[in-house]
């Protein structure tokens, strides 16, 4: 059976809101009959971190463990940003090597080379992607489902994607790319918070046409069970060093924006965006202050040792949308404007330049998510046609 033919995905119609009602979701390694079958008498790469692991009564296994104890043929493992074992910091090169555990060879996809080469290609049948997302457009793991869904598309490599749900996938906001901005930050021009999970939005890519030169990967997703858009879940491996908790996951496409500016958005801290600050906010407006220290996943976090003036967030109700509300207040509270803004950085995170000028001009946040609404219309029709989850909200 050739794998895109998705004998494994159902109809958009057939996962309903009353289907789900008091049902433990399932992620997609757990369904091991929808796609063990599709890995048998093949040389397997999966491209995976901390977070691809089957789920069992009392903890959880990693897949490429799971599936080597089930005679699958893995030949080797692709390693996004932060790694296999997802310990390396923001940014941070993911050396070549080989896991301490399995003895496989990882091979780097946030190093020399983002995308799989020909040659770690060349000898292999299928390629497995299984990394839990968050849901915003700057978080690199869409980019590096992209370029691997190239690298199969060019090689006639089938690709499984295992899907999983994302815990920001209840809404659609923020600024939408513009082209001229495309980075590794954001290969498409989709709204900062896209609101798909990983098995819809590489079905979007490939029947779009958005893969480089139109290609199409020969693809097939394995879908969650019990599973809709508003599905509460609570994940329980932190899908990156600085993303500790479900507060943090939810307060991020808003204060992710800071990572763009000279203010530290928690990084140093136990509170990796839940809080934000920097020695040159008003102490006079803001009155919570802390001292960002290097630790894990931080080595050198943004205004280390210092004692920064600003918000503590960390009780903050569940949000729906993306805020500016801080951005604005750190930036109309800073006692060095000129600085405050990374220029190339900031429009890579926010996808426009329009953003930051937007800001600097005084524009009130109701003024700025204004100008977001028509590409947001746009995007949501497009977005529509590659749901595999009925969506209650939308």
């Amino acid at each position: 059976m050739s794998c895109g033919q998705k004998q494994a995905t159902p109809t958009k119609k057939e996962i309903s809101t009353t289907e789900v009602v008091e049902k433990e979701i399932i992620v997609s390694a757990n369904r091991t009959r929808a796609f063990i079958p599709l890995l048998q008498n093949r040389k397997i790469a999966v491209v995976a971190n901390q977070t691809s692991v089957i789920f069992k009564q009392e903890g959880y296994t990693h897949l490429v463990d799971s599936l080597l104890s089930l005679n699958v043929d893995i030949q080797s493992v692709f390693a996004p940003e932060h790694g296999f074992r997802g310990k390396a910091d923001a940014g941070e090169a993911v050396k070549d090597g080989f896991d301490n555990k399995t003895g496989l060879p990882i091979l780097s996809l946030h190093g020399k080379n983002k995308k799989p080469t020909p040659e770690q290609l060349e000898k292999i049948d299928l390629v497995l992607f299984d990394i839990q997302d968050v849901g915003v457009r700057f978080y690199t793991y869409i980019a590096t489902l992209q370029l691997v869904m190239e690298a199969c598309a060019k090689a006639k490599i089938p690709i499984v994607v295992l899907d999983r749900p994302n815990p920001n996938a209840h809404y659609v906001d923020g600024p939408t790319m513009k082209a001229a901005h495309t980075s590794f930050l954001g290969y498409q021009q989709i709204p900062l918070v896209y609101g798909m999970t990983i098995g819809e939005y590489a079905q979007m890519l490939n029947e779009e046409g958005w893969l480089t030169d139109g290609a199409k990967s020969d693809l097939t997703v394995i879908p969650l069970k019990n599973y809709v858009h508003g599905s509460s879940y609570e994940l329980p491996i932190r899908p990156s060093p600085n993303l500790p908790n479900d507060i943090s996951i939810n307060l991020y496409p808003s204060l992710g924006l800071f990572e763009g500016t000279t203010i530290n958005a928690g990084r140093g801290t136990e509170f990796q965006f839940q809080r934000y600050g920097a020695a040159f906010l008003d102490s006079a407006t803001f009155i919570f202050s802390y001292i960002p220290k290097p630790n894990f996943g931080s080595k050198y976090p943004k205004e280390e040792g210092k004692l920064c003036y600003g918000e503590d967030l960390s009780t903050h109700p569940k949000m729906d949308s993306v805020s500016l509300q801080w951005l604005l207040k750190a930036y109309q509270h800073s006692n060095d404007k000129e600085s405050f803004f990374k220029t190339a950085s900031f429009t890579k995170h926010a996808g426009t330049e329009v953003l930051q000028q937007q800001i600097e001009a005084g524009l009130s946040e109701e003024e700025i998510k204004a100008t977001w609404k028509e590409d947001l219309t746009t995007f949501k029709k497009i977005r529509a046609k590659h749901l595999l989850y009925r969506d209650p909200t939308h």
